[in-house]
């Protein structure tokens, strides 16, 4: 459906990592070896937060519909600027229309979400899903994706309180509605959400066959294993990937999520939880 990296650790130049590493994020959007699609040339984005911004701060976007691959715009912001956490995101649409309104990240005050993968018999749980997000939350839902819709149902439950329990009703309630419409398999899907200074990312699908998910190991840990691997001196000793498909092949590299877990990552390194498992 589509590919996503966010990173969080001390500042770096993003584009370092979207465009830069040997299976770059950009390099995904021409030709992605996991994703459910090879091509992700539906437009994308790209949100970040300042250096040094202070607890609280709305991060800031950059959406387009071109392809990664052929925007000039994204080489220029992701080599002029540092960021301490930053999401980038490369859209296969299924169904809702190319229009930067429909492409990832999306935002509410200083939360930042996107998603990988699709909430099943959309036309059939639309309106009663739409209806379940706060009145005072439904202004901002600009665009007619699925994904921006479970973002705005997450926010209503509870997102800002505890983001893993947020996600997990948001995901039920799109489970419970689609079972009264017979979607058998109502939601399949990566996310990744953060508050500014943390990262949540999560893997479920009601079939149990989620997308890949994957996040990068302690780079103190990599610099061990690696001792001679220049590019490992680019990143800080708390830098962390999480990513739809790894950006190398080094072997340690990269730690895949589970089935039906979340990965938290926070300053001092990452933890994983159970989400969602029966």
């Amino acid at each position: 459906m589509c590919r996503w990296l966010a990173y969080l650790g001390e500042p770096l130049r993003p584009s370092t990592i979207v465009l830069d590493a040997n299976n770059s994020i950009v390099a995904q959007s021409l030709d992605s070896s996991l994703g459910a699609e090879t091509v992700n040339g539906d437009g994308f984005g790209f949100g970040w937060y300042p250096t040094d911004a202070p607890a609280g701060t709305e991060p800031a976007l950059f959406h387009s519909t071109e392809p990664a691959w052929n925007d000039q715009n994204l080489r220029e912001l992701t080599r002029a600027i540092l960021s301490p956490l930053f999401f980038t995101h490369v859209r296969a649409a299924a169904a809702p229309p190319i229009q930067q309104t429909n492409c990832h990240p999306f935002r509410y005050e200083n939360w930042m979400f996107m998603h990988n993968g699709a909430i099943g018999g959309w036309h059939k749980v639309k309106r009663d899903l739409t209806l379940a997000i706060d009145p005072s939350l439904y202004p901002n839902v600009l665009g007619t994706t699925d994904s921006e819709v479970l973002f705005h149902l997450a926010l209503t439950l509870g997102l800002a309180d505890d983001p893993v329990a947020a996600v997990g009703r948001a995901i039920r309630t799109v489970e419970s509605v689609g079972h009264e419409h017979d979607v058998q398999f109502p939601w399949q899907g990566t996310i990744a959400v953060s508050d500014g200074q943390r990262v949540w990312a999560f893997r479920y699908s009601s079939q149990g066959r989620t997308r890949s998910l994957f996040h990068s190991a302690d780079v103190p840990t990599l610099r061990e294993m690696y001792p001679d691997a220049e590019r490992l001196r680019l990143f800080g000793d708390e830098a962390h990937l999480v990513v739809s498909e790894p950006l190398s092949e080094m072997p340690g590299v990269w730690v895949e999520v589970p089935e039906s877990t979340a990965a938290i990552l926070e300053p001092g390194g990452y933890r994983h939880e159970p989400f969602l498992a029966d």
